[in-house]
Order: C-alpha cells, then sequence, then structure tokens
C-alpha cells in the first residue's frame, strides 16, 4: 500500500517536511519512491513564500495508482484542491482522540466522588452548627420564661 505522507528533514527545532510517496511499511524519514512537495513550518502563513509546494500533476497520478494520503498531506491537498471527483478520500475522524484514557477517567471519577462528598459533609456540618446554635437559644428561652412567673 503506498502513502503520500511528510517525511522529516531540518534540523533540531527547525523542521522541515518533504512531502514523499512510500510504502506505508518504509519507516517515517526512511526510503522511498518520490518526491512530490515539501513543507515549511516555519514560514509565516501569509508570507511571500508559500509553506507548502506541491507537484500537482505528480500526486494526482499517484492518486490514481491508489496512493493514499495522510492526514495531514490530504489537508494540504484539500486547500490546494488536487483532490478531485475522479479521487474519494474521506478525511479521518477519530471522536476518541482526545478523551482520555481508562486510568485518567477513573481517577477523574475518584477526585469527583471526594468533591462530592466534601461538599456533602461540609453541607452536614453547617446543618449541624445551626442546629447546636438554634438549640441552646431554645433552651434559654424556657429558662427566661420560668424566672420571670417566680
Amino acid at each position: 500500500m503506498l502513502k503520500i505522507r511528510l517525511a522529516r528533514g531540518g534540523s533540531k527545532k527547525r523542521p522541515y517536511y518533504h512531502i514523499v510517496v512510500a510504502d506505508a511499511r518504509a519507516p517515517r524519514d526512511g526510503k522511498f519512491l518520490e518526491k512530490v512537495g515539501s513543507y515549511n513550518p516555519m514560514l509565516p502563513k501569509d508570507g511571500a513564500t508559500p509553506r507548502v509546494t506541491l507537484k500537482v500533476e505528480r500526486i494526482n497520478e499517484w492518486l490514481v495508482k491508489g496512493a493514499q494520503p495522510t492526514d495531514r498531506v490530504a489537508r494540504f491537498l484539500s486547500q490546494d484542491e488536487v483532490l478531485g471527483q475522479k479521487v474519494k478520500w474521506v478525511q479521518g475522524n477519530n471522536p476518541k482522540k482526545g478523551t482520555p484514557g481508562k486510568k485518567a477517567q477513573e481517577r477523574a471519577e475518584e477526585r469527583a466522588q471526594r468533591e462530592a462528598d466534601r461538599l456533602e459533609a461540609e453541607a452536614a456540618a453547617k446543618a449541624e452548627a445551626e442546629a447546636a446554635a438554634a438549640a441552646p437559644a431554645a433552651e434559654e428561652a424556657p429558662a427566661a420564661e420560668e424566672t420571670t412567673e417566680a
């Protein structure tokens, strides 16, 4: 299976990517069949020189042969309107990608339970304090009445 994907170049903290056609099993920066473009994320988005350059004819030929673009490359291709009617490609959608893992969800549930218990305990303590404050006042009132009767 062929992929149209990014191969990283450039130095540390200065990325530069080649858009290449490679076998899906080949390593990211390894063997490829052809360079079909480049992507320089260090350039400004609205600069004079484009961040992405593509060889549109060669990309179309590879797409017809069955090469599948990765999500990032497909975004570049859709911006340049390379993906035409002859190639049907559905952008990847992974709704579970941003959700936390099982352990993180368990920790969040435990945290929420502890918070609920804490709020419940505070409410109970506040109710007890109000009841305790009201109880001595109620006890003192009848005693005051008894002294006035005598």
